[in-house]
């Protein structure tokens, strides 16, 4: 692993913090040179907060919840909309879903003993994971859980087994792999017929599958899911898909006699990393599948189904940062300039994974222009470890205050302790008031399993 060859001919792009557009969380301004956001001076909270440190802005957060729930049910009043934990979680977020009248998307065993802990309605759970163990299985029929996706006939089997042992009958969806490739990463496209997820398409298989599935006991086959993949911008994609699964539906109806009532379309609706990245909005996407739907089934002659989305990166995505301190300095004549930061790849592994674009600012000077390039490295024992590549930035000193902008999706989720680096703290931000709802680890948290 190492950082992608440095663009020596990269210019700056001499934008303040507030021309950064669509990167910055709802609430974000600039007063005397530093950057606020939920009223709260970014720079005073680190210091006391200390760094790294990811901050959300809660506004942000409940206005794009609100805006999912809204259009959905304006254009499709039998739709619903459910939060996916993976991209973000803890226990404040799921509360905030829940007062929001979301359903929760978990995967695994520990996203849904998070949803047990703030006592959310367990009939709004749907159930992922490609490999679901017994035991999470076991857990997840137990809590009674609305419905549980089914990833392939192994699981199938194992499903109708523990539901009979508990003496349950469980509501379950058929993962449907579409073979729709999303104009996205390879390692986030997940509807393509190479996948590991679900029943694939090709070669009818997943069709002469949904017999199996009927044919279970403890089981009842309500729907079908599919999921083409996260970041995608371009709208036709989802429209393709729809096409496939209310084929897949009719066809089902027309040759089993099964009449199926939910339809689940999953998430990945693109969100802006960068100044220059142009996303559809929620509303587009919420017209674009609903209109797809709708279509589809006329012109296929169906009912149409209730409706479900499972948004996660375009709800947390922009709403949180990660404020950092610069620790060292250096220059490396002809090749970069490098700006070294208390954090990295252990509080964001997306930009060794796979090179993701992040927009940095100084927060104590957030009101001057970027007019340095620079790349963001990390303090870990990783010479790809970098936040941010080749990046304009405001001219950073010791000691400056770096925040870095869109890290609320995936990057507290997959964050790691690698060189015993103890996690973030998480707090979130509203009305001038900051509030700590994940407390940052301790170095006796590294070691309390430890025997």
């Amino acid at each position: 692993m190492s950082l992608p060859v440095s663009d020596v001919n990269k210019q700056p792009d001499y934008r303040t913090t507030m021309e950064l557009g669509a990167v910055l969380p709802k609430t974000a301004e600039v007063k005397d040179d530093h950057l606020y956001i939920g009223g709260v001076d970014m720079v005073e909270l680190a210091k006391q907060e200390g760094t790294a440190l990811y901050v959300f802005d809660e506004a942000d957060l409940t206005d794009r919840m609100e805006q999912y729930v809204s259009n959905f049910h304006a254009m499709y009043p039998n739709s619903d909309v459910a939060y996916a934990s993976k991209a973000f979680i803890n226990k404040e977020i799921y509360r905030i879903a829940k007062a929001q009248g979301m359903y929760l998307d978990v995967s695994g065993g520990g996203e849904l003993a998070y949803a047990q802990a703030v006592d959310f309605p367990m009939e709004h759970i749907v159930v992922h994971g490609n490999n679901k163990t017994p035991r999470e299985l076991e857990e997840a029929i137990s809590a009674g859980v609305g419905h549980i996706i089914v990833d392939s006939r192994i699981e199938l089997g194992r499903i109708s087994e523990i539901a009979g042992r508990l003496g349950k009958t469980q509501d379950i969806l058929m993962r449907i792999t579409p073979g729709v490739e999303a104009d996205t990463h390879e390692f986030i496209r997940t509807g393509c017929e190479d996948s590991k997820f679900g029943f694939t398409v090709k070669d009818d298989f997943a069709f002469k599958c949904v017999k199996d599935v009927m044919a279970a006991p403890n089981v009842n086959l309500v729907g079908f899911h599919c999921h083409i993949g996260s970041q995608i911008f371009a709208l036709h994609s989802f429209r393709e898909a729809v096409k496939v699964m209310i084929e897949f539906v009719a066809r089902v109806q027309k040759e089993y006699g099964l009449t199926v009532s939910q339809l689940d379309l999953g998430g990945g609706l693109g969100i802006a990393y960068t100044a220059e990245d142009e996303p559809s909005t929620i509303a587009e996407f919420a017209e674009m599948t609903t209109s797809a739907v709708k279509d589809f089934c006329a012109e296929y002659g169906i009912e149409l189904p209730h409706l479900m989305v499972e948004p996660g990166r375009s709800i947390v995505a922009n709403a949180g940062v990660t404020l950092y301190t610069v620790g060292i300095l250096k220059t490396l004549p002809g090749i970069r300039n490098i700006v070294a930061i208390d954090g990295g790849m252990s509080d964001n592994i997306r930009t060794a994974l796979y090179h993701a674009d992040y927009e940095p600012v100084v927060a104590n000077k957030a009101g001057q222009k970027r007019d340095r390039i620079v790349t963001l490295v990390g303090k870990h024992c990783e010479s790809g470890d970098a936040v941010a590549c080749d990046r304009p930035i405001q001219t950073p000193e010791i000691g400056d205050i770096v925040c870095v902008f869109c890290t609320g999706a995936y990057c507290y989720t997959m964050a790691s302790t690698y060189n015993g680096q103890p996690r973030p703290a998480i707090v979130f931000v509203k009305d001038g008031v900051a509030r700590t709802v994940t407390r940052r680890e301790t170095y006796a948290d590294l070691m309390v399993r430890d025997i």
